[in-house]
């Protein structure tokens, strides 16, 4: 999935086509000069969108905000000294009238905007941040009760913009949607893949579009099972108004059924956030996040040691078959399961293989390859994990990520409950990992991890001395091979083994900018 965010972006790709022109036009007929390194500075500005949390009454939605201080990932010091970093309300997609016209039986809400001429919303000046953050290295928290917590859009600039992050994370403790919803609130783009989302008669799965622009945007939502596309009932694409979210209910979607199901989003104008809430009777609920971008080799690392049921789901979309080699990065080696060794995954399908209880007590990730001999055709890929039995069982999702580069950060933690699970596919990796102080008080903590080639090594993370709130977690690369990294969550409640992963994906807190080699006013000759 491609980050298009960063407003940095634009002007970098403008200089780059611009600095191009001026070499092959040097000037007295000599040779175009070589183009120097680019220079990795900080972005900017950063967007991030989180999803509506949650539609029961008694849900409980902490919302935790950080920007990392300056470091191997980026730095506040080659920033702007103006700043600023807030996560706002989205506006409703239809003004709600009085009289209930929408069904909903309620007035529209301050800063849920009104309809404008062009059937778009737009935010109400009411519309107060819900989350605003001050200070890098410095996390800030918020606290939002019951169903009528709206989706966010946020905006950093300046100094907070390299590496700003947002997670949000509810509880809902019965009823419809049970279960622990966390989710990374994401940058918005125009591609987004989820395999394994579900149209099965037990499960009520939405897609969630966030739009942060002043245009509206039009997205289409393809849906795949094992035999292919699923025939779509909505051939117009999916209006998002500007400043808007729209939760879609798959099923409303096609009229077939499917117990897995790849779900692409695509935009056509514009660009959203998007992720998928799944939920089903029996296995509470938890958000779907998109895979990393098609490849022939993925990483699902963060596997938690007790969990009692692993399905993998992978899709593949190019025009290759994918013949993939599943092993399992443990704590001692990387092995391959027995009865789960291998996947075949036909071109525009989607396929699954149930893993069962496959890391038995100890900590892994699923490594996904082409088998001996075969291509390596690009797949998606997320697996479905569960923990407990019965009615104390619990579902959450874990994406392929990409390595962490230069750094990534899981916002939401707490005192006690927190795993975070470090993946070295290659070669052995040294990582530096910074607890920050707490939202509400607290000494940061730093330590440094060696994770061997071909495991993963899952740790009760360091704690803030006196820590007050929840905290953020920041991982840097050292040295070594490349690392992949997801911070585990477990909150039980009432026997309920509740708990949400998150994988955490490089922050691109830097951008490479060309430099200009050779004046530009030959341009105007």
């Amino acid at each position: 999935m491609n980050r298009t965010t960063l407003s940095l972006l634009a002007a970098v790709t403008s200089l780059a086509a611009v600095t191009g022109y001026a070499s092959l036009t040097a000037p007295d007929g000599g040779a175009a000069p070589q183009a120097a390194a680019p220079a990795r500075l900080p972005v900017e500005r950063s967007s991030l969108l989180c999803p509506a949390p949650a539609t029961s009454d008694i849900a409980e939605t902490v919302y935790t905000s950080i920007t990392p201080q300056s470091g191997t990932g980026g730095g506040s010091a080659a920033a702007s000294t103006a700043s600023a970093a807030e996560l706002s309300p989205s506006v409703t997609t239809l003004r709600r009238p009085a009289d209930g016209a929408d069904g909903s039986g309620a007035e529209a809400k301050d800063g849920e905007g009104e309809a404008g001429k062009d059937g778009s919303t737009r935010k109400s000046p009411s519309a107060k941040p819900v989350v605003t953050l001050e200070q890098p290295g410095k996390p800030v928290g918020a606290k939002v009760s019951g169903s009528a917590a709206p989706a966010l859009i946020g905006t950093a600039t300046g100094a907070l913009a390299p590496g700003w992050t947002a997670q949000q994370t509810t509880t809902v403790s019965a009823g419809d949607g049970r279960g622990v919803l966390g989710v990374s609130c994401t940058a918005p783009d125009t591609d987004f893949w989820f395999p394994g989302a579900s149209l099965a008669k037990d499960r009520q799965d939405y897609v969630h579009l966030t739009n942060p622009d002043e245009t509206g945007a039009l997205v289409d939502v393809e849906l795949y099972g094992k035999d292919g596309a699923l025939k779509s009932a909505l051939s117009d694409g999916i209006q998002v108004p500007a400043g808007g979210s729209v939760p879609v209910l798959l099923s409303t979607l096609t009229t077939d059924t499917a117990e897995e199901v790849t779900v692409h989003v695509t935009t056509r104008t514009g660009r959203v956030g998007a992720a998928v809430r799944g939920a089903g009777d029996e296995t509470g609920s938890d958000w779907l996040q998109a895979s990393a971008d098609p490849s022939g080799t993925l990483v699902l690392p963060g596997v938690p040691a007790d969990a009692t049921s692993v399905r993998l789901v992978a899709f593949a979309p190019g025009d290759d078959d994918a013949e993939l080699k599943v092993r399992l990065a443990s704590a001692t080696g990387t092995i391959n399961p027995a009865g789960a060794e291998s996947l075949r995954v036909k071109s525009g399908m989607t396929a699954s293989i149930d893993m069962k209880d496959v890391t038995r007590g100890e900590a892994g990730s699923i490594l996904l390859g082409p088998a001996e001999g075969a291509p390596a055709a690009p797949v998606v890929a997320a697996l479905q994990v569960t923990r407990g039995k019965g009615e104390t069982q619990e579902i959450a999702y874990i994406p392929a990520t990409a390595p962490v580069t230069e750094r990534a950060t899981a916002a939401d933690n707490r005192a006690e409950g927190s795993v975070l699970s470090l993946t070295a596919p290659g070669g052995t990796a040294r990582v530096k990992v910074t607890a920050s102080p707490g939202t509400e008080g607290g000494t940061q903590a730093v330590k440094t991890y060696t994770v061997k080639g071909g495991t993963t090594l899952a740790v009760s993370p360091p704690v803030p001395a006196g820590l007050k709130g929840s905290y953020a977690l920041t991982v840097e690369p050292q040295s070594g091979g490349p690392v992949h990294a997801a911070r585990t969550l477990l909150l039980p409640e009432d026997g309920i083994e509740m708990f949400t992963v998150q994988t955490l994906p490089d922050d691109r807190g830097l951008v490479e900018v060309p430099a200009a080699e050779q004046d530009l006013s030959v341009l105007g000759d």
